[in-house]
């Protein structure tokens, strides 16, 4: 794949993932405002998200568009403002980008499954 095809599929990939963050971000605050106005206690929290499916759903979106959107406008942080370029900074990128998903993922599935 070319380069400037390639930065066109990260280009769309990031200005999605930061369409879906803007509700998720929005959605997420609005939980914890009810939360903390209403008097829940931590446990009162992970009572209601244990098994709940709607959760699971939500934050594992949540998760896989923090996992894209962040690792790509780190490289272009990294393109922009160092000499680093080329496979290795991608690799760098994808390592990142793996790594927010997996502790993520495994601290959605640790609360919904209590």
């Amino acid at each position: 794949m070319s380069a400037t095809k390639s930065e066109l599929y990260l280009f769309v990939a990031q200005r999605l993932s930061a369409a879906i963050l803007v509700f998720a971000v929005v959605i997420h605050l609005a939980t914890i405002l009810y939360a903390v106005r209403g008097g829940l206690t931590a446990a009162d929290v992970l009572g209601r998200t244990r098994g709940n499916t709607l959760f699971l759903t939500f934050y594992a979106l949540f998760v896989i568009a923090v996992a894209t959107h962040a690792p790509i406008g780190m490289r272009n942080i990294a393109r922009e403002w160092t000499p680093w370029r080329g496979r290795s900074l991608d690799i760098a990128a994808a390592a990142f980008a793996l790594t927010l998903l997996a502790l993520g993922l495994r601290a959605v599935l640790a609360v919904y499954m209590g």
